[in-house]
């Protein structure tokens, strides 16, 4: 699994449909997704400008993982 394709908050995979596509894609879970904002705050930007979260991550469900960011 690629970077792109990490949730960086817990490290799962974060079922993005656009991960490792040149093209963009037209359908993705995220897309209408509410995203938590209590779990934007402690996450590195520079991970997070590069990768989804999941949805369980999205939805503030996940505990994040200790070496998610490493």
């Amino acid at each position: 699994m690629t970077p792109g394709e990490r949730c960086p908050r817990c490290g799962a995979a974060n079922q993005c449909a656009q991960a490792g596509r040149e093209q963009p894609v037209e359908q993705c879970w995220c897309f209408t997704a509410t995203i938590d904002p209590a779990v934007l705050p402690p996450l590195p930007q520079d991970p997070l400008a590069q990768a989804c979260l999941c949805p369980r991550c999205a939805m503030g469900l996940a505990r994040p993982a200790a070496d998610a960011h490493d």
